[in-house]
C-alpha cells in the first residue's frame, strides 16, 4: 500500500477515535478551576519537607539520597518562588495566636542523623540562612565508630552517621533544632503470622512462638522506654528537651502518639501528604524528597502537594483472597498486588470482614478480635502488602451495625402499621440496635482491635448504618426518642408531620453520633492521620424528603467525614442503560449545588448488575464511559465495586485510561 494511503487511513482512525471520545463541555475562564500553584497561600499553613542522605556519587534510594548540586538546587527554586522556612518557634506561636506565619511557610527536616548534613547541609544552610530539623536515631549514633549501624537490619558503615558531638554543635549552630526520630525503633518488626515486617514504632509485635500479639500495655511500656531514652540521649548533647517527634518510616500511632504527648512532644511529623495546620501539630504532614529529583520534577511535586488530592478507588472483597490453601491464598493476592499496581488506583477499600454468603450480615472477621470468630488473621497481611507494593492507601471496609453477635442483644425493628406489632425486617440488614448501650460497647470494642492489629490509612463505614420511617422500634430506642422530647411511640412518631421530621434528623445524627465514636475510638490507638468515609444511598441525595427512608442526609456526611461516598449505581436504583448516564449527571448536579463539596466526594460505580439472576458483570466499556460522565460534570474522585482481580473484570486495559490519573502507556 502507498504511504500517502497509509497515512490517510491513519489520520481516517484517528479522527474517528477522537470523535468517539465526547469533548468536555466549554467553560468561560471565569468558570475554569484555579490551579493549585495560583491559589492563595491558606492561612498559617505549612509545607514539611522531608530529607534524609545528601550523596553526590550514587545516591542511594536505601536511605532516599539527594545530590549536593541537586539540594541546592531545590532549595533555590523555593526561595525564588517564595517559600519561606519557618521555625517550630514560629509555627508555636502562631499556635497561640501570635504572629501569623508567611505565605508559603516551609519546614525544613533531615530524618535519620546522616554526616552529610554536617559537611553538606549545615554550610548550605548557612549561606541560605534557612531554618531546619534534625532528627537522629538514637542507637545509630551510639554506635562505637568502629563498628557498622544496625541499620534496620542491614550494617553500614558508621562514617555515614553523625556523632553525639556533631549533633551538640550542630544544635548550637543557631539553624538546626534537633527532633527525635526514636531511640531503637527505627526498624521493622514481626507483625502478623506471614511475616510481614512493619514498623516498631507503630505495630504490636507479633510472636510465632506463642501465636499471640504483643499486649498493649506491653507495646505502651516499649514505646515509653525508648521515648525516654532518646529525649535524654538528645537532652545531654542540647542541652534541652527535644519537642519534635518524627515517625520512623512515616508511620504514626495514636497509642504511641499519647507517649509521646506526656513526655512532652509538642509536634509530631508523618510522611503523610499535604499542608500542615496549625489545629493538628501531633499529625503534620511531609513531602518525601525521593528518587534524587532534579528541578522539574520537584517543582512539580511540590505544587501538587498544595493541591486537592483526588481519590481513584477499587473496592474490594477480601473474601475473593481468602483460600483455605495457604499456597493458593498467595497466589490470589499476588493478583490483587499486581492488578491494583497496573489499574493505576491510588486507593482500596478492602473488605476487613468475612461475608462469603453475600447476605450483608457478618458472622466472622479477617483480623484477631474479641467478639468474633476469625475466617483468617489476613486483613493485615493482605493492607500492607497493598500499601508497600502497590503504592495505594488502604481503607478497613467496615460494617456498622450488621453483626451477628450474641442472640440476646437488641436488634433494630420495624413497627408494622398494619398489626401494631414489632419484627426485625426481613428485606433490610439485619442490623444491632444502636440506641443500646451493650452494643455500642461491643461495636467500639470491634473497631479497636481493627485499629490495634491492623495498618491502615483509613475506616469506610458501610451502607448498613440506615433506619427507615418504620424503625427503630426497640423499647431502647423508644426512650432515646422520648429523651428528646420526641413521643414514645412509632405511630405518635409518624402522626404529625413536624414531629415526623424531627424523629428523622434525630435518627440521622444519631447514626452520626456513633460513627463519631468509633472514628475516635479507632484514631486513639492508630492515630489522627486515620481518614473517614461513609457509604450514602443515592436516593436521599436525589430527593431530600427520602432522607426519612433511610436517615441519611448529604450536608450531615459532608460536615463530618473527610469523605463522602455516594452509591452512585444507576441500574440498582432500576435505572435503564440509557437513563444511567443523565441519572448519574443529576447526581454529580446535587453534588456541586455545595460549594467545594466535589473535592470532598468519592461515587462509587457498579461493576456488576445485581438485578439479573445471575449478577452479570457490566462492560468495562460501559463502566469507563460512566467515569467520563462523572469527570466531565466536574467530578474527580469516583471509583467501582466490585473488582473480580481473579478474572480480570473489568477488563484492565480498558478501564485504566478512564480510572488512572498516572500515566497510560
Amino acid at each position: 500500500m502507498p504511504f500517502i494511503s497509509r497515512f490517510i487511513l491513519l489520520l481516517g482512525a484517528l479522527l474517528i477515535s477522537a470523535c468517539a471520545q465526547q469533548a468536555p463541555a466549554f467553560a468561560p475562564p471565569s468558570e475554569r478551576p484555579i490551579a493549585a500553584s495560583e491559589q492563595p497561600w491558606p492561612k498559617n499553613h505549612v509545607l514539611g519537607i522531608a530529607y534524609h542522605d545528601v550523596e553526590d556519587r550514587d545516591p542511594d534510594q536505601a536511605v532516599v539520597a539527594v545530590r549536593t548540586e541537586r539540594m541546592i538546587e531545590q532549595l533555590a527554586w523555593l526561595r525564588e518562588n517564595g517559600y519561606k522556612p519557618v521555625t517550630v518557634d514560629q509555627i508555636m506561636a502562631a499556635r497561640k495566636g501570635g504572629p501569623q506565619l508567611p505565605a508559603k511557610a516551609v519546614l525544613l527536616s533531615f530524618d535519620d542523623g546522616y554526616a552529610s548534613f554536617y559537611t553538606r547541609v549545615l554550610p548550605i544552610l548557612r549561606a541560605y540562612n534557612w531554618h531546619a530539623l534534625l532528627a537522629p536515631v538514637g542507637t545509630w549514633i551510639d554506635t562505637p565508630l568502629n563498628q557498622p549501624v544496625d541499620f534496620a537490619g542491614t550494617p553500614r558503615k558508621r562514617s555515614d552517621f553523625l556523632t553525639w558531638e556533631q549533633v551538640r554543635e550542630i544544635s548550637k549552630s543557631g539553624l538546626v533544632e534537633i527532633a527525635a526520630h526514636t531511640d531503637a525503633n527505627h526498624k521493622g518488626i514481626l507483625a502478623n503470622p506471614q511475616g510481614n515486617l512493619q514498623p516498631a514504632a507503630a505495630t504490636r509485635r507479633y510472636d510465632p512462638v506463642t501465636k499471640r500479639y504483643e499486649s498493649e500495655a506491653d507495646f505502651q511500656a516499649r514505646i515509653r522506654t525508648d521515648v525516654k531514652n532518646i529525649s535524654e540521649k538528645i537532652r545531654k548533647a542540647t542541652g534541652y528537651k527535644p519537642r519534635v517527634w518524627v515517625w520512623p518510616y512515616g508511620a504514626a500511632d495514636g497509642t504511641s502518639l499519647t507517649v509521646v504527648g506526656e513526655e512532652g512532644y509538642e509536634m509530631a511529623l508523618t510522611l503523610d501528604d499535604g499542608l500542615d495546620t496549625l489545629d493538628n501539630l501531633m499529625s503534620g504532614p511531609r513531602f518525601l524528597v525521593a528518587s534524587d529529583p532534579d528541578g522539574e520534577h520537584f517543582a512539580n511535586s511540590i505544587v501538587s502537594v498544595q493541591a486537592e488530592s483526588a481519590m481513584r478507588v477499587v473496592h474490594v472483597d477480601l473474601d475473593n483472597v481468602y483460600d483455605p490453601d495457604p499456597a493458593q491464598q498467595d497466589i490470589n493476592l499476588g493478583k490483587l498486588v499486581q492488578r491494583m499496581a497496573d489499574l493505576g488506583a491510588n486507593t482500596v477499600f478492602l473488605q476487613a470482614f468475612a461475608d462469603p454468603k453475600g447476605d450483608g450480615l457478618v458472622h466472622s472477621l479477617y483480623f484477631p478480635n474479641r467478639h468474633l470468630p476469625v475466617r483468617a488473621d489476613l486483613f493485615d497481611r493482605v493492607a500492607w502488602q497493598l500499601r508497600t507494593r502497590a503504592h495505594v492507601k488502604v481503607y478497613a471496609w467496615m460494617p456498622v451495625l450488621s453483626f451477628e453477635l450474641d442472640s440476646k442483644l437488641p436488634r433494630v425493628t420495624r413497627w408494622d402499621p398494619e398489626t401494631g406489632t414489632t419484627s426485625v425486617e426481613p428485606s433490610q440488614y439485619k442490623r444491632l440496635s444502636p440506641f443500646d448501650p451493650e452494643v455500642r460497647r461491643i461495636i467500639g470494642e470491634i473497631y479497636e482491635d481493627v485499629a490495634r492489629l491492623t495498618s491502615v490509612d483509613g475506616i469506610l463505614y458501610h451502607d448498613d448504618a440506615v433506619l427507615s420511617d418504620f424503625e427503630d422500634a426497640t423499647p431502647q430506642a423508644l426512650k432515646a426518642y422520648a429523651a428528646q422530647g420526641l413521643p414514645g411511640s412509632i405511630a405518635a412518631l409518624r402522626n404529625d408531620p413536624a414531629t415526623m421530621q424531627r424523629w428523622t434528623r434525630f435518627k440521622s445524627r444519631y447514626l452520626i453520633d456513633f460513627t463519631n465514636e468509633l472514628t475516635a475510638k479507632v484514631r486513639a490507638i492508630r492515630g489522627p492521620q486515620v481518614l473517614t468515609a461513609r457509604n450514602i444511598f443515592a436516593e436521599p441525595m436525589l430527593n431530600p424528603d427520602s432522607e426519612a427512608w433511610f436517615a441519611q442526609n448529604l450536608d450531615d456526611f459532608l460536615a463530618t467525614y473527610d469523605w463522602t461516598a455516594p452509591m452512585a449505581m444507576p441500574l440498582m436504583e432500576k435505572k435503564t442503560q440509557a437513563q444511567s448516564g443523565p441519572w448519574l449527571e443529576a447526581l454529580v448536579a446535587t453534588v456541586k449545588k455545595r460549594p467545594g463539596a466535589l473535592n470532598r466526594t468519592v461515587f462509587e460505580l457498579q461493576a456488576r448488575d445485581w438485578n439479573k439472576k445471575d449478577q452479570a458483570d457490566i462492560d468495562a466499556a460501559h463502566l469507563a464511559d460512566w467515569m467520563g460522565r462523572l469527570k466531565r460534570q466536574g467530578a474527580t474522585s469516583f471509583g467501582y465495586y466490585p473488582d473480580n482481580f481473579l478474572d480480570n473484570l473489568p477488563d484492565l486495559k480498558t478501564i485504566r485510561p478512564a480510572l488512572s490519573n498516572k500515566w497510560n502507556p
